[in-house]
C-alpha cells in the first residue's frame, strides 16, 4: 500500500487524508472528518498540522516522492529505453490493483494537478529522447512533450481499467505497453515481447 508512517500520528493523518481525498474526490477536507477518518481527536490534528489547507499538496508531494523513488530504482536495473517505458507503465498498472486506494488518487486528480503528473512523467522525456538517437522511436524532436502526455494519460487509462474490473493489471499493463510501442515505432513483435516480458517487483522505498 502506500507507503507512510502509518504508526505516527501524522502519518495517520496523511493516509486518512489520501483515503478521504480519493473516495470523495475533493481537494479540501475538514478537521472533524479528518479526525473520524483517522481514528484519533480533534487536538491530535492540530498539533501535527498547521493548517488541512494545504494538506492536499503535502500528501501529493509524499505520494509523488515515495512512488517516484521506487520506479527509478526498480528500472535502473535496464537502460533499455522501450524496456524503460513499457516496464514503468506497467508497474503504475499493477500498483493500482495492489494499493487501489493509492490508485484512485492518482486517477482522480494526476490530469489536473502538476505535482501527481510529475510522477507519472518521470523520466519519460529522457527515455524517448534516448530511444529516438537509438532508433528506436519514431518521434520528431518537437513531439517529445506531446508523446508524454499520451503515455501519462494512457496509463491513468489502463488503471481506470484495472480499478472499475474491467482488465486484469496484467492484461490492461500489458496490452497498454505493446500499443504505446507500436505507437513509438518499435515493430508488433517486439513490442508484445517486450510488454509481456516477466515484470520485476517494485522496490521498496528507502525513505
Amino acid at each position: 500500500m502506500y507507503v507512510l508512517l502509518v504508526s505516527t500520528a501524522l502519518g495517520r493523518i496523511h493516509q486518512a487524508a489520501l483515503r478521504l481525498f480519493a473516495e470523495r474526490g475533493v481537494t479540501q477536507i475538514t478537521v472533524s472528518d479528518l479526525a473520524e477518518a483517522a481514528g484519533i481527536a480533534r487536538g491530535t490534528i492540530y498539533n501535527n498540522l498547521a493548517t488541512v489547507d494545504s494538506l492536499f499538496e503535502d500528501v501529493a508531494t509524499q505520494l509523488t516522492a515515495e512512488m517516484g523513488l521506487r520506479v527509478d530504482a526498480t528500472l535502473a536495473q535496464t537502460s533499455d529505453p522501450a524496456n524503460r517505458v513499457a516496464n514503468g507503465m506497467r508497474l503504475f498498472v499493477r500498483r493500482a490493483h495492489e494499493d487501489p486506494l493509492w490508485g484512485r488518487f492518482l486517477v482522480r486528480f494526476a490530469p489536473t494537478t502538476p505535482t501527481l503528473r510529475t510522477v507519472l512523467e518521470g523520466g519519460l522525456t529522457d527515455d524517448l529522447r534516448r530511444g529516438v538517437e537509438m532508433g528506436l522511436f519514431e518521434l520528431r524532436g518537437d513531439q517529445l512533450a506531446s508523446a508524454v502526455t499520451m503515455l501519462s494519460a494512457t496509463a491513468l487509462g489502463a488503471m481506470s481499467l484495472v480499478l472499475e474490473g474491467h482488465r486484469t493489471w496484467r492484461d490492461a499493463g500489458s496490452d497498454t505497453a505493446e500499443l504505446v510501442l507500436r505507437a513509438l515505432g518499435v515493430p508488433a513483435e517486439d513490442a508484445r515481447v517486450i510488454a509481456t516480458s516477466e515484470l520485476l517487483p517494485l522496490s521498496v522505498a528507502t525513505t
